[in-house]
């Protein structure tokens, strides 16, 4: 890999926009199989104090990284407008293309996020879909930049940025409601769990149990919680059920009932346990037969238990079903580049337990 460099304190957007189109001339000059990635512009607002964390989250993205990524790092009581760029690219071999990633991080400080459309929008590379991701409180530069945004990366399981689950969900329901895509890396927290209970019940020996469940346990990573509502919301959305409020129990601990089309009930559980990194830690589903089917965090994948009246239990292991969050930013990456029409239904149908 190699990389140029450029930095200018006390600069403007016009004076950074050129100064990468001089980058890349320079750099396509010296060697013309390097061609500039062209598939999204990502627009990273950050607190300044915070930039060694994201930084390193970004350098984790891995092979989803975006063409141009624009980090902007926000001083309060910073008056100028700070910029540096470095171009990198990993050059291919046997005489194929080389392709060059850009990063930006412009430094400003808080009086300029009201018109922070201003400084971002001549840095972007025109007729790429825009990604902004805000990881900190700066719902102030979100509001300008929305009109230059196609998707917006958000994580309502953020216990910081939302004043609880039913804030984060609404805030998710009220971006679904403007002209952008949302990716929530909540909801992707629980991709794992989603495919292993959609493809167990696709067995036949399994699939009328559908019909008759009548119990869900979720634990969950104690600033989780509204993964587990994304996940009983998904439940709720595809199975038609009708979610009812829920009540609060002790130690952390929540419960609710949801209505088959029939009108029977399911109850549900929401459960907090010790975990070290965030998301889902286990689902259980069960019907009033003796039938249930758990799937439970482990190294390397999820343990998954069967019972059935009458039967010995039953365990398998499956090998790398968790994705761990390390890899979630990637994931958000990479879906931005997608629609997911699941996560609307099963949003809605989460706000449905009234958190």
């Amino acid at each position: 890999m190699s990389e140029t460099r450029w930095a200018e304190p006390d600069t403007t957007p016009e004076r950074i926009e050129a100064a990468l189109r001089t980058l890349l001339r320079e750099r396509h000059a010296e060697n013309e199989m390097l061609v500039p990635a062209r598939t999204m512009n990502l627009v990273v607002i950050a607190d300044r104090e915070w930039r060694g964390e994201i930084v390193n989250r970004l350098e984790g993205i891995g092979r989803f990284h975006p063409s141009r990524t624009i980090l902007c790092t926000v001083e309060d009581g910073k008056r100028s407008i700070d910029a540096s760029a470095i171009l990198s690219d990993v050059e291919a071999i046997g005489g194929a293309l080389g392709v060059l990633h850009e990063l930006v991080e412009i430094r400003v400080g808080n009086g300029h996020l009201h018109r922070i459309d201003t400084i971002i929008g001549p840095v972007l590379v025109s007729g790429l879909p825009t990604v902004l991701w805000s990881p900190h409180t700066r719902d102030e530069a979100v509001e300008a930049l929305l009109p230059e945004t196609d998707v917006i990366l958000i994580d309502t399981d953020d216990p910081v940025h939302f004043d609880g689950p039913g804030a984060a969900l609404d805030r998710a329901a009220e971006l679904l409601e403007s002209r952008v895509s949302v990716v929530d890396l909540a909801w992707l927290r629980t991709i794992a769990w989603r495919e292993r209970l959609a493809g167990s019940f696709s067995d036949p020996s399994r699939s009328d149990v559908l019909d008759g469940i009548t119990r869900v346990n979720v634990r969950h990573h104690p600033g989780s919680m509204v993964s587990s509502l994304l996940l009983t919301g998904w439940l709720a959305s595809r199975l038609g059920w009708t979610p009812a409020a829920l009540e609060r129990m002790a130690n952390g601990a929540s419960r609710a009932t949801a209505l088959h089309r029939d009108g029977s009930e399911i109850i549900v559980e929401f459960d907090p346990v010790r975990q070290d990194i965030r998301g889902l830690a286990g689902v259980t589903v069960g019907d009033s037969t003796g039938f249930s089917l758990s799937f439970d965090r482990s190294p390397g994948g999820l343990v998954a238990h069967e019972q059935r009246a009458g039967s010995e239990p039953h365990e398998w292991k499956l090998l790398g079903a968790s994705r761990g969050e390390g890899g979630i930013l990637g994931e958000g990456v990479r879906q931005a580049l997608l629609r997911d029409p699941i996560y609307a239904p099963a949003l809605n149908a989460a706000r449905g337990f009234n958190p």
